[in-house]
């Protein structure tokens, strides 16, 4: 049975773009989290500490070393204020 050679060059695109595709997801999300694999099953631990690690270091994924919280983690809060009425 002969091979259809003429296939191979959709296949080899479709294989291409796929792969391409993939791979700049991967890189874009890891570009957001600063070069840390993505987080999955996040419960409500991880989101108390991602919520503290952006009051300390301003990004989700930042972690400080420091013992001592810098002068602004003092005054801003976990607790956000809801509006009335809504």
């Amino acid at each position: 049975m002969p091979v259809p050679w003429e296939a191979l060059i959709p296949f080899g695109l479709l294989t291409t773009m796929f792969a391409a595709g993939g791979t700049l997801l991967n890189v874009s999300k890891r570009a957001q989290n600063q070069g840390k694999p993505i987080r999955y099953h996040i419960d409500s631990w991880d989101e108390m500490m991602m919520d503290r690690d952006k009051r300390l270091t301003g990004h989700l994924r930042g972690q400080a070393a420091e013992p001592v919280a810098p002068e602004t983690f003092a005054t801003n809060s976990v607790w956000y204020t809801e509006r009335v009425g809504q």
